[in-house]
């Protein structure tokens, strides 16, 4: 079958309401602003089709504002969303945030029995899954609940059984324990092309305290590429062919959240383009950190025009 689509994803979507000023508890009152498009696969998908590629996502929001307020941002950048269901029996995801001057976040999460996680294993798509040349899955997506869970892995057997290339942001939830988190990202990584996990994630999945050990690890396993994302030290690229290192863009930070997803982005649209190892790392980079530069998830997320000004202003790759 002829692909339609280079890039799609499946996972939750939600939206994001947070605190106007750094240093408010969540607990007592004052200004909030939002709501922002967000969720993980949201973000990375957004990402990629700003960038250029042709994407789409898997998901669902409920029949009210807020899923209106994601399906706009989407549509808006390109993404296609006619996989997207709107459920009138729960509500669209929300997040709420807080941030710190130490540049710390807290969330408190509206999540369950929410529209976010009422994707269900039997109502993917076979071909659309099929016309994808990458399956992309978030750990966040994993980690929503057994629903969710079974859906990603269908999709991902699936893509797999078509020949496409499965990428995987592990953006480990950490109150799952790191027993709970092997055992679900298990089937993910037994057909995983390309890992962006930041270092600490990495060294947790594969249980070894080095970084270069447990990407030798990940490349022996089968994985082509494994990007360790670094924040303001850059990243890691780790082939077959050994190490290429990037050093992060000088940006002035607004929002973090969102940041890992477009990197991740960045990774996987500049494999498909048949970037090399040192340009991966550059080109992800320059998404990441364009990222970080407004505040919300996406607000910060880059046109391809914007990232080819960043590179040509460093010098180029």
């Amino acid at each position: 079958m002829e692909n339609i689509l280079k890039v799609i994803t499946i996972g939750e979507m939600l939206v994001e309401i947070m605190r106007k000023d750094v240093d408010v508890s969540l607990g007592e009152p004052a200004e909030f602003v939002g709501p922002f498009p967000s969720g993980a696969p949201a973000i990375f998908i957004d990402a990629v089709a700003r960038l250029g590629t042709s994407a789409g996502i898997i998901g669902s929001v409920g029949r009210d504002e807020f899923g209106e307020c994601i399906l706009k941002r989407l549509i808006k950048d390109g993404v296609d969303i006619s996989m997207i269901k709107r459920i009138g029996e729960f509500p669209t995801g929300v997040a709420f945030v807080a941030y710190s001057s130490d540049g710390s976040r807290k969330f408190i999460y509206h999540m369950n029995n929410s529209a976010a996680g009422a994707v269900d294993a039997g109502e993917i798509p076979k071909e659309y899954v099929e016309s994808a040349s990458v399956i992309h899955i978030s750990g966040s997506s994993l980690a929503m609940g057994e629903r969710m869970r079974e859906a990603c892995y269908k999709a991902v057997k699936m893509g797999r059984e078509a020949g496409a290339s499965i990428s995987f942001d592990p953006n480990v939830r950490r109150e799952l324990g790191v027993d709970r988190m092997r055992e679900i990202f298990a089937p993910v990584l037994e057909s995983c092309d390309l890992l962006t996990p930041s270092a600490d994630e990495l060294k947790e999945i594969c249980g070894v305290r080095d970084e270069e050990r447990a990407a030798k690890e990940m490349i022996e396993r089968g994985v082509d590429i494994v990007a360790v994302k670094d924040g303001r030290m850059g990243c890691r690229v780790y082939t077959r062919g050994g190490k290429a290192e990037a050093r992060a863009f000088d940006v002035e930070e607004v929002d973090p959240t969102g940041a890992g997803d477009a990197f991740s982005a960045g990774i996987v649209v500049g494999w498909l383009e048949g970037m090399s190892p040192k340009e991966l790392a550059v080109f992800a980079n320059a998404v990441g950190g364009r990222a970080v530069t407004a505040r919300g998830p996406m607000e910060g997320l880059a046109w391809r025009d914007e990232i080819n000004k960043m590179l040509f202003q460093r010098g180029g790759f």
